[in-house]
């Protein structure tokens, strides 16, 4: 168990009520501005935006998987990252269905502790995210997510479990298998000792140094979006009425794919779709209209590419950050006016969506607030 100062222990329990200052990375031109002075009792509000809680053993990878997903930071970059030593957040909101805080735990502190307000913490929407390094000794992990999810679910029943077997590159593929059915027939067990069999946990073998981690996120932000059953039905409809064999629905910035159709996900044409929103991106970097604009991603923005195996890649905007990238048949592509049409329809549909969320944001948003001043305020005589 790695340790750390007295002085670092009388910092997080002498300040975190009266809210401690939470650090935040850097950003470089994603998802916007942090507010470094945000205290804990802000973070941890009350409102409708749902978090992602990243906990493991210290070293076990969770801020390089920030970096890389978020923040664009290439993987032998994270090599020279500093173990995270006090907790970090986020906020995502880069479009009216992305939008969660995501906080990176420090490894080597129990939240869990009196002196943590652990409803403050857990509660909520949200899904926790347990990240285990498949290259080291995982015993010591599996007992720590034990404790974490037993404690995280007597706190918020409600909140999802989602465990990265991580730093899975450089393993044969037998090996990855083994470990994966050796954590997931260890957890389970000790789950099921504890009489807590109710509680799902979700397994997912990721590593930085390929689109594993993108997909296993993208798995985990789908959970947080109410409207995905709305999302895959539109696209479902698109894709039977225009000859498309895949689609997706892209967060341009992160490259997770937000929804997708009811057809399994296939790793070979998810990669080949974040390879093609990457050279859209640096074609429109180099060549766009806008040099100002953050992300060089617009209304204008649509590629169609074709591949030598009669495959097309057809690429169109359907939000300032959100992208419809699908994979068809060359075949099917004479009728390209149709595709075209049938976009429109689902943009013009994904709109009416946003619509919808964000009237009802604001309805609660609005709420929450009126509540609040009545409870600063107090009663009036």
């Amino acid at each position: 168990m790695a340790s750390y100062s007295q002085e670092d222990d009388e910092h997080y329990r002498g300040e975190f009520g009266a809210g401690y200052v939470v650090g935040s990375f850097p950003k470089d031109f994603v998802y916007g501005p942090d507010d470094p002075d945000q205290d804990m009792t802000l973070i941890f509000a009350p409102d409708q935006k749902p978090k992602i809680l990243l906990m493991g053993l210290r070293r076990s990878g969770k801020s390089s998987i920030q970096k890389v997903v978020f923040h664009k930071m290439t993987p032998n970059e994270t090599l020279f990252l500093e173990s995270t030593n006090k907790m970090e957040s986020e906020n995502i909101s880069n479009s009216s269905f992305v939008q969660f805080k995501i906080l990176d735990f420090p490894g080597q502190i129990d939240f869990f502790e009196p002196s943590f307000d652990s409803e403050k913490i857990f509660g909520g929407h949200g899904a926790l995210v347990f990240v285990i390094d498949a290259q080291d000794d995982y015993m010591e992990a599996l007992n720590r997510l034990h404790q974490t999810v037993l404690r995280a679910h007597k706190v918020n029943p409600h909140l999802k479990f989602e465990v990265f077997i991580h730093k899975v590159d450089g393993l044969s593929d037998d090996t990855k298998i083994e470990i994966q059915r050796d954590i997931h027939q260890r957890a389970n067990d000790e789950l099921i000792d504890a009489g807590m069999e109710q509680i799902h946990l979700s397994f997912y073998l990721t590593s930085i140094y390929d689109h594993s981690i993108f997909e296993a996120f993208s798995k985990v932000v789908q959970k947080l979006i109410p409207q995905l059953p709305t999302l895959e039905n539109l696209l479902n409809i698109f894709i039977s009425n225009s000859g498309i064999e895949k689609a997706f629905l892209f967060d341009v910035l992160s490259k997770i794919y937000i929804a997708t159709d009811s057809s399994p996900v296939d790793m070979q044409s998810y990669e080949l779709c974040c390879e093609m929103i990457d050279v859209v991106i640096d074609i429109s970097d180099i060549y766009g209209k806008d040099e100002g604009m953050q992300v060089p991603f617009d209304t204008e923005s649509s590629s169609i590419i074709k591949l030598n195996n009669a495959t097309v890649l057809y690429l169109r905007e359907v939000s300032r950050y959100l992208a419809l990238v699908c994979i068809l048949r060359e075949d099917n592509f004479d009728r390209q006016g149709i595709i075209d049409y049938n976009f429109l329809c689902f943009r013009n549909a994904i709109q009416e969506v946003f619509d919808v969320r964000t009237n009802h944001l604001a309805q609660l948003t609005n709420s929450t607030s009126l509540i609040q001043n009545s409870h600063t305020n107090g009663p009036t005589s």
